[in-house]
């Protein structure tokens, strides 16, 4: 087996694995650590928005976060200690790229590039995430600009902004992080905001050390923080999928939370959203607005229209002078470039495939592409809790998956599992008729949620309680699911004589 990128997903599909006695197996990994997302993303104030106790495995909890908010290098040291802890390392194969991949019909695996050479695997888990690739945006002009660009997801830390005059281009959940830090050494700020977001309090302080201890000895503790957390989630799911005007109430929260912070009647007006809470990712700071108040921060409510040597014109014509810029404009969700490089049964690559739109039967596994499974698949994201959840569950699945083909494969042969068109076509159908009258179709802004056709094939459009089920194949009333075959299509190979 060959698992496909060294972050949560990979990990924890690995950890799985190894749980199931299956040690054949490698991590390819193209950067030379672990980590995913919370290795590459090292930008002033990096930090997680899911309280910690949540945003970790439950087969691995971790007694010893210091906040309530987890920071960048403690998630990137929980996930090294989790491949120290569980003996992965051996399996790890870091600077190895995957380059190509195809199936290969008579053989029954895949054949897999990488930069540090070929292998074969008869099962390839793409575990690479959605926030693994920036999205950089096509602004004439860019490539002439004199100074320093970089993507916040690439934060070029040999660079120092003090005293410069600093470009920010976008307002999510990354620049909100980014932004109060940097303004405190740079001369000038303009920041580009095309759409403002939504903002609450972030209720974030120091987990102290008696609680620590608490959660070290009592480690049921540490279980009840956790569920806690996740009961309040489960409780907001209703309001986004299927009663969007519930959120007027969390609005009013959040335009009281403006108004605390800003008093300038103008500038208020410009950072409040006119759009349903919930339609855009809702965003968690206490600092945000206090940054925006500062006399050298120029708010321009406008995208970035072209690049005039160190000249940035806005949409509306305003024009801002800086000395570097950079990209706070999120990843690509919807058009992930693994894609482009799997190439599956019938010789066409997942990306041609997913040209009208992603899809995966139970966000996992793809028509015409035998023993191909995907960690964070289509509509599996989530839109107020852990994506850890989601991950838990699609790696009980994949632990079943294993476990089928072992059980189908001939003696000494191969089996492949392929998901039957129409069962593919089924359960999309049934993610957009659930997806209907969600905030995130019906809310009134264009969002990463949705893609190029507006079509939502990003969000799970339920409870983490309803995906386990839904992605285990759960029967009513059932207490234990497994991958249905009647969804799938077996095909066998007879082991080859020798001599």
């Amino acid at each position: 087996m060959a698992i496909v990128g060294a972050g949560f997903g990979g990990l924890g599909a690995a950890v799985r694995l190894r749980r199931l006695g299956v040690t054949d197996f490698v991590v390819l990994e193209r950067a030379d650590a672990v980590g995913g997302t919370w290795r590459d993303n090292t930008y002033p104030g990096c930090a997680c928005d899911i309280p910690s106790h949540l945003y970790s495995f439950s087969f691995a909890p971790n007694p010893y976060w210091s906040r309530s908010f987890s920071a960048q290098p403690e998630i990137r040291h929980y996930l090294e200690h989790l491949a120290d802890n569980h003996g992965l390392r051996p399996h790890l194969r870091l600077n190895s790229e995957v380059t190509a991949a195809r199936w290969d019909a008579d053989a029954l695996h895949w054949a897999v590039e990488t930069a540090s050479g070929p292998l074969t695997a008869e099962v390839l888990v793409a575990a690479t995430g959605p926030l693994s690739e920036p999205n950089l945006p096509d602004v004439p002009g860019m490539d002439t600009f004199p100074g320093a660009v970089f993507h916040s997801a690439r934060w070029d830390h040999g660079r120092s902004l003090r005293g410069l005059r600093v470009a920010v281009v976008g307002t999510g959940a990354s620049a909100i992080q980014f932004v109060p830090r940097i303004q405190r050494e740079v001369t000038e700020l303009t920041v580009f905001q095309r759409t403002p977001p939504w903002v609450l309090p972030k209720a974030d302080r120091a987990i102290s050390a008696a609680e620590r201890a608490l959660h070290e000895w009592l480690p049921f503790t540490g279980a009840v923080r956790r569920r806690l957390a996740w009961g309040i989630r489960e409780l907001q799911v209703g309001a986004f999928a299927r009663y969007p005007e519930r959120m007027r109430a969390v609005e009013r929260l959040a335009a009281l939370h403006l108004r605390r912070a800003v008093h300038d009647p103008e500038l208020r007006r410009r950072l409040t959203p006119d759009y349903r809470l919930g339609c855009k990712r809702v965003l968690l700071s206490n600092d945000w607005y206090p940054a925006l108040t500062r006399p050298h921060v120029r708010l321009v409510d406008a995208g970035l229209r072209e690049v005039r040597g160190d000249v940035l014109v806005a949409d509306d014509g305003r024009r801002a002078t800086a000395d570097v810029i950079v990209l706070g404009t999120g990843f690509r969700v919807t058009d992930q470039p693994v894609a482009r490089r799997v190439t599956g049964a019938l010789g066409t690559t997942l990306a041609h495939e997913w040209r009208d739109g992603m899809s995966g039967l139970r966000g996992t596994t793809a028509a015409g592409f035998p023993n191909l499974l995907t960690i964070i698949g289509p509509n599996t994201g989530l839109g107020n809790s852990s994506m850890i959840l989601v991950i838990e569950a699609q790696l009980a699945y994949l632990a079943d998956f294993v476990t089928r083909l072992a059980a189908l494969a001939p003696p000494g042969g191969r089996a492949a599992l392929t998901p039957r068109p129409e069962a593919v076509r089924a359960w999309g159908g049934l993610m957009g008729a659930r997806l209907r009258n969600s905030v995130w179709n019906t809310g009134g802004c264009r969002s990463w949620y949705l893609d190029g056709q507006g079509r939502n094939t990003t969000v799970w459009p339920g409870s983490t309680t309803e995906f386990r089920r839904a992605a285990m194949g759960v029967p009513p009333g059932g207490s234990r699911g497994s991958v249905d075959l009647a969804e799938y299509e077996v095909l066998r190979r007879e082991a080859v004589p020798h001599g």
